[in-house]
């Protein structure tokens, strides 16, 4: 009866591990994708980088869902005709192309008040928070996204 009983454990076990590398063989991952929120207050300083970073992120792990938030300085990236000043770079086409990629750009409604602005001000690809330090605590917080500040 102890052979039976060990040989029905062996086998089970077997049977378990060759599920688990079955799933890995054909590239099943079982884990959740990984969540990132990159913060951006500073268009001049963090504009082009940031938008390089998320790029690089998703190049190397496209399963990753990215968030970026933006508020203070960090909006005027996303107002309608922005460029980088340093380098001339219209960052609409890179937003764009990250939006396609699913990555989500999010404006600071509190930053839109304090500068007079209008949501119309704003490329399409722009979405909007009440505050943009409330939902980067949230995300963080609530939701375990990682935080990264280019």
């Amino acid at each position: 009866m102890k052979v039976i009983r060990k040989l029905a454990v062996h086998s089970a076990v077997l049977l378990f591990a060759f599920m688990g590398l079955s799933q890995i063989a054909q590239g099943q991952n079982t884990s959740p994708p990984t969540k990132v929120v990159y913060h951006i207050d500073d268009a001049e300083s963090q504009g082009l980088k940031g938008l390089r970073n998320v790029r690089n992120h998703l190049d190397v792990s496209p399963s990753t869902q990215i968030i970026v938030v933006t508020h203070a300085n960090g909006i005027d990236m996303l107002l309608e005709g922005a460029r980088d000043k340093k380098n001339n770079v219209e960052y609409a086409p890179l937003i764009g192309a990250l939006k396609s990629r699913g990555v989500r750009f999010e404006v600071c409604e509190i930053t839109i008040k304090t500068r007079g602005l209008k949501k119309d001000a704003f490329i399409l690809d722009a979405d909007f928070t009440p505050s943009g330090v409330v939902r980067i605590a949230d995300l963080q917080a609530k939701d375990h996204f990682a935080y990264i500040k280019p």
